[in-house]
């Protein structure tokens, strides 16, 4: 296709582990991405929203050629950035009050009162008084988190109120870094009465949530809400932290209507339109609950190699397409294997890698067995508590994508991954 017809699509925050995936959408030859900032510019040291947009416009500004669509795939500062330089280049994105109301916990849980019954209990801890206490109607065990912030950093499960305190100590100490900077973007925002004076800096109390974890892939297409997707999402054992998440879910069909029908009213209720998202609930199989753990208004991207491995198609091709303006919809089960996961290869106490493979060799251990990928997280000699984005329990060592027959196959080749990997701590 001749240079001047094609696309030009830039991608907030595009790093060299998701371009690979972004060039097997469909059509993926008429599109040119542009990288648009970089993951250390967004999400080291402390944030600055208008200093971003300054140096995101000044790349827009010099590019020679339309700008067709702009996307990202991160959380804040990204999934804010998106709808602003969207809207002041004329791309097609969802509002930026539709996204705040997903990423403040506090809104959400708002929201989501409106529209569904499948919520926590919740409500505001007060970090100004001396002693903060938790809130009336919510009981230990309960969660306490920041309105805002990357990945699970500063959650903290918490089952009395002696690690109540210790917890909102911490969380006191940290919450300013993304807080007052998503403050700002609150600012910009013509808020209703019952988020007046709130802010960002807002710690966010709510009882405790049991059951199967799993979570729903969906998008917004004018204005009609789609879910096109359901992952179980597996736990390492007596941990709250990831072992892999799943695809296809194996829950009951009925199950599944129900997370479409909450997540679809829940969207619709948030006002999203124009882009994809990501909605975490639990699921009790005693009760036959399901209860919304958080929604991610942006796209999934660490999902995508498992839609590839089961659909045929990387769901970067649905952002791509809403975007664009384009109906995202596609078939589904055309993929080589019938089942695929996202594993999260874990380390539980500080230590220092060494012995990471080349690049060279993780091809080669991706050739030997079929149907994996390897992304390693740290840097060769890295202390693990320096990486970046990292939980309140552990240290994520290596995401390993593998796609296979069944569950037992998916475990056999994330098994012969980790041992062909030789990764060795101290």
């Amino acid at each position: 296709m001749p240079e001047g017809q094609l696309k030009n699509i830039f991608v907030v925050g595009l790093d060299d582990a998701n371009l690979p995936t972004l060039e097997a959408v469909p059509d993926a030859d008429s599109y040119q991405f542009h990288r648009l900032l970089t993951i250390e510019e967004l999400q080291e040291g402390e944030v600055s929203v208008n200093d971003l947009l300054q140096r995101a416009r000044a790349v827009l500004d010099a590019h020679d050629g339309s700008i067709d669509g702009i996307v990202g795939y991160w959380d804040f500062p990204v999934s804010t950035l998106v709808p602003m330089l969207g809207e002041e280049y004329g791309t097609r994105t969802t509002s930026l009050e539709s996204v705040v109301k997903c990423e403040h916990k506090y809104w959400s849980r708002l929201e989501q009162r409106k529209a569904i019954d499948a919520h926590p209990r919740f409500g505001r801890v007060d970090l100004d008084t001396d002693t903060p206490l938790p809130p009336d109607g919510v009981s230990f065990p309960m969660w306490l988190k920041p309105a805002l912030a990357y990945s699970s950093e500063l959650a903290f499960g918490v089952k009395d109120e002696a690690e109540f305190r210790t917890a909102v100590e911490e969380i006191r100490a940290g919450i300013g870094r993304v807080g007052r900077p998503f403050g700002t973007v609150l600012d910009l925002l013509d808020l209703p009465e019952e988020m007046r004076g709130v802010g960002g800096e807002v710690c966010l109390a709510e009882e405790a949530m049991t059951g199967i974890q799993v979570a729903v892939e969906g998008y917004v297409y004018q204005g009609r809400p789609t879910v096109y997707g359901v992952l179980d999402s597996i736990n390492y054992p007596d941990s709250p932290c990831f072992l892999r998440h799943q695809y296809p879910s194996t829950l009951p069909p009925d199950v599944i209507r129900t997370l479409h029908e909450v997540s679809e009213r829940t969207m619709a209720q948030i006002g999203f339109d124009s882009a994809t998202f990501s909605i975490e609930y639990f699921y009790d199989p005693h009760t036959g609950e399901v209860s919304l753990l958080e929604i991610n208004p942006r796209h999934s991207q660490s999902h995508a190699e498992l839609f590839q491995y089961v659909d045929g198609v990387p769901n970067h091709s649905r952002m791509i397409s809403l975007a664009l303006g384009r109906d995202p919809a596609l078939p589904g089960r055309r993929g080589e294997y019938a089942m695929a996961a996202k594993w999260y290869y874990r380390w539980f106490a500080d230590g220092t890698v060494h012995e990471i493979p080349t690049p060279e060799q993780i091809a080669a251990i991706e050739r030997e067995i079929p149907g994996i990928r390897i992304d390693i997280v740290p840097e060769e000699g890295q202390k693990l508590s320096t990486v970046s984005q990292q939980d309140s329990y552990s240290y994520e060592v290596a995401h390993i994508f593998t796609g296979g027959d069944d569950e037992a196959d998916l475990r056999r080749k994330f098994d012969r991954a980790v041992a062909a990997l030789g990764l060795t701590f101290d």
